[in-house]
């Protein structure tokens, strides 16, 4: 079988990337699973200071994404903007470790942030770039599975630091250094960028003639992506249910770690999986699987009826993300994957700020079951979008 074929191996290039993902993500982690707690009791700062910093980080990131990957399409290299962004994922955690103010703590946030977004559509468009065709679903779906590891072994170690050291949020933020630095030196001597044709002249990827180019297949997916995160709101609502449903106080952050455990595990199966079915099947089954979480989180608050909930949430996720990536690389022309995925990831980020604000409100205003009958209903949005096209893409 040739080497796009689907029985083609994985590239080492593709583990390298997600163990570079799964080191950073233990470094934010330890981080930010504290940060709230870090603010607010060391600091003196308000919810309004954290909610302030949280917005202005991520809103940061967003407009990021777009502008990197449009340069790395412009340069035609990935693997330096890559580097960048990770060094200055890497280069933030210190500040947190010195911060004495949540100024200080929303400067280093803001580094963090602008550093993540450099790197994530260079990133995404260097896995479409290293993974034959056939197998990019895989691909996406086993970095997915790394990073996610790294998404819950970051606090799991943040906990255990904090219990070995009287809470000492600043040495555990000492620690997380380590990791960050190991992620930029495995991405600057582990990965290999694939040589690419020279072009005579490059254009601009963001003007309009070159956006036209993405094509009415590739829009459809950046719609698709966004109606099915305004069903998908912020996780941190999950936490909310745990903690409201009466769950002990110390146990509530493994309501997170029980998620990613499952998102993890089904990453890379249903990533494989997506490169022999028809995605718009394995999407609409997505979508079901998230529709029975929301109804059952809805149903109950009882923590071992959320643990249920976020169960079906961890395998919603693990079928979907590396999906939605994988087509994204297959709907884009090569030389604009890199703008591609950044116009992806702001739209379902704003989509995902749209989502967690109806659910925030639908909270506050109607109670928690109110706001995962809402997610229900968004799902059923999302299905009805699904089956409006008659083929699968």
């Amino acid at each position: 079988m040739s080497a796009s074929g689907r029985g083609a191996r994985v590239p080492a290039g593709i583990w390298v990337l997600g163990f570079v993902s799964l080191l950073m993500d233990i470094s934010s982690e330890m981080i930010h699973s504290l940060l709230p707690m870090f603010m607010v009791a060391t600091l003196g700062a308000g919810a309004l200071a954290v909610g302030l910093v949280e917005g202005l980080a991520e809103s940061t990131a967003l407009i990021v994404k777009v502008f990197s990957g449009a340069l790395s399409d412009y340069l035609g290299r990935r693997k330096g903007l890559a580097v960048f962004g990770y060094g200055l994922g890497a280069l933030s955690k210190p500040l947190f470790a010195t911060a004495s103010s949540a100024g200080f703590v929303l400067a280093a946030r803001l580094i963090d942030r602008i550093g993540k977004g450099i790197r994530g559509a260079p990133r995404d468009a260097l896995v479409a770039d290293l993974a034959p065709a056939g197998i990019r679903g895989a691909a996406f779906g086993l970095r997915q599975s790394l990073d996610t590891v790294g998404a819950f072994l970051g606090p799991l170690l943040a906990v255990a630091l904090m219990l070995l050291w009287a809470n000492d949020f600043r040495a555990v933020f000492w620690v997380a250094v380590i990791p960050g630095l190991a992620s930029v030196m495995l991405l600057a001597f582990g990965v290999r960028e694939p040589a690419h044709e020279p072009e005579a002249k490059r254009s601009n990827p963001i003007r309009r003639e070159s956006l036209r180019r993405l094509g009415k297949a590739y829009w459809w997916v950046v719609g698709v992506g966004a109606v099915f995160t305004l069903a998908r709101f912020s996780e941190a609502f999950l936490v909310l249910r745990a903690q409201q449903g009466g769950m002990p106080l110390a146990l509530v952050p493994l309501v997170m770690v029980a998620m990613n455990l499952v998102y993890s595990a089904s990453a890379y199966p249903f990533g494989k999986l997506s490169d022999r079915v028809s995605h718009r099947m394995l999407l609409t089954m997505g979508l079901c699987v998230l529709l029975g979480a929301d109804l059952v989180l809805a149903s109950d608050g009882r923590w071992s009826v959320v643990l249920a909930g976020v169960a079906l949430w961890g395998v919603h996720m693990g079928m979907t993300q590396g999906l939605l990536a994988a087509m994204v690389a297959a709907t884009a022309p090569e030389d604009l994957r890199g703008t591609a995925f950044g116009v992806f990831n702001l739209a379902s980020g704003v989509s995902m700020l749209l989502a967690s604000l109806v659910a925030g409100f639908a909270w506050e205003e109607y109670g928690p079951s109110a706001t995962f009958e809402a997610g229900a209903i968004f799902c059923a949005i999302a299905l009805a979008v699904l089956a409006w096209r008659p083929r699968a893409s």
